[in-house]
């Protein structure tokens, strides 16, 4: 598994989790698309407004191994903002490629694009 060195761990001053220190022993967690609702807490939509400028900051429009990236908040993106960089893809392998989908992300988090111009 490949460790992304200077990512961040997790969003700072919260909990939210962006890495992971060591993989899973009983098997990898597949990445799933996660429905966003509405009525999603405030602090919710933060974490993935921080993971997402994370991600953009760190990789941009390149393909990326998903390594040690956190699942759980890698599937709030995953179908929409991030998706698969490979076919076959299998969503439950650390070395499985990703990319943003950079037009959907910059609709989706305008925030995090709008020093780009």
């Amino acid at each position: 598994m490949l460790k992304h060195r200077g990512f961040p761990g997790r969003m700072p001053g919260s909990d939210f989790q962006f890495t992971i220190r060591r993989a899973n022993p009983k098997g990898v967690t597949p990445l799933i698309r996660r429905e966003r609702r509405s009525d999603r807490k405030s602090v919710d939509r933060r974490a993935d407004t921080a993971f997402m400028q994370a991600l953009w900051d760190c990789f941009g429009s390149e393909p990326f191994e998903r390594g040690n990236l956190d699942a759980g908040r890698l599937s709030w993106l995953f179908g929409r903002e991030v998706v698969a960089a490979q076919d076959p893809f299998d969503p439950a392998d650390y070395e499985a490629l990703l990319v943003i989908n950079e037009k959907i992300a910059r609709a989706s988090y305008p925030d995090v694009f709008e020093d780009e111009t």
